[in-house]
């Protein structure tokens, strides 16, 4: 499978990631294993995670992610098959620390994540969200040491905006520290706008890769959710909800139709929108059994013709796109 490059550095992923966030949450120990060795067997190889991951479920205090996917490095021996990229910044149970980007807290923070992870190296590392409170400067001269250290080999941003983020990369060369190469931003074919009129642009002219989360927009775009009494279904039925109105469905009429001509479905149709894409290095999408991490797959396979695309953009068309 082809692979991308993230940014500046030397990683390079197969066009889809695997998002971490339902280890420990609604997936076990057991299937997660199973679903990570099928994940790197079909030839990917991005694994996503965060140190909260997943803090909110009842029980948890954080890292239990991290923690699953170190026991399986170590027990499938695929550490040099994969890359690992984790984040930091996110408030996590008191008794772990609080939401914080300080030089301080991130020293601390990703030796619990090394330990947890069982590596001596994490990949990517990703500030998990924009702290106000701690001057860039500071944040990003705690990243850079921690690349001098051989503890991180490269570096990512998620949630920022776009002024933050060129605030980022200006500081960064202008002070010879280690940028960020890659952002992490919410974009799917429903949450288009932010990214498209003040993100991607910048991202292009840097070399800064682009990993989307809620690629499906939280299960939205599989299909899965047509109704009200459809979010009953999961435990993110609740955050689609705002999804249900005349625009979403135009997109649902829209993958259903491009899922039929291309005999695929409409979670495979979404991310191969994402991944056709030519300044998104890949997208990230969860599983919590093999047939949907089967249907993730067949997305990387899938190549949609410029008619297919034009319908999709049509079909998901928003304001501002609209009044260009």
């Amino acid at each position: 499978m082809k692979k991308r490059r993230i940014g500046n550095s030397d990683l390079e992923v197969a066009p889809l990631a695997f998002g971490g966030n339902v280890f420990g949450w609604t997936v076990d120990e057991q299937t997660s294993f199973r679903l990570l060795d099928a994940f790197v067997d079909a030839g990917l190889n991005l694994i996503d995670t965060a140190d909260v991951y997943s803090v909110w479920h009842r029980g948890n205090q954080g890292g239990e992610s991290e923690a699953i996917i170190g026991k399986w490095l170590k027990q499938s021996g695929k550490r040099d098959e994969v890359v690992v990229a984790t984040k930091v910044g996110m408030k996590m149970s008191p008794s772990l620390g609080s939401e914080s980007l300080s030089k301080s807290y991130i020293m601390k923070a990703v030796d619990q994540s090394l330990k947890r992870l069982r590596v001596d190296h994490i990949d990517l590392y990703q500030a998990h969200i924009d702290d106000a409170k701690t001057p860039i400067e500071e944040t990003l001269d705690a990243f850079s040491q921690l690349v001098k250290q051989g503890k991180v080999r490269a570096l990512g941003a998620s949630s920022y905006s776009r002024e933050r983020l060129a605030q980022s990369l200006k500081i960064s060369e202008e002070n010879g520290l280690a940028r960020f190469d890659c952002l992490q931003p919410e974009y799917n074919l429903y949450e288009r706008e932010n990214y498209e009129m003040t993100l991607e642009p910048l991202c292009v002219e840097n070399g800064v890769a682009v990993i989307t989360y809620f690629s499906l927009a939280r299960g939205f775009l599989s299909g899965k959710y047509r109704s009200e009494a459809d979010l009953a279904q999961s435990a993110r039925g609740e955050g689609v909800k705002k999804y249900l109105n005349e625009r979403g469905y135009r997109i649902l009429r829209a993958l259903d139709q491009v899922a039929k001509d291309c005999r695929a479905t409409p979670a495979q149709v979404a991310l191969a929108w994402l991944i056709a894409r030519p300044s998104i290095t890949a997208p990230i999408a969860s599983a919590t059994g093999l047939n949907q991490l089967e249907d993730m797959v067949a997305a990387t396979k899938l190549r949609l013709d410029s008619s297919a695309i034009e319908l999709l953009n049509e079909a998901s068309e928003y304001a501002a796109a609209a009044a260009r």
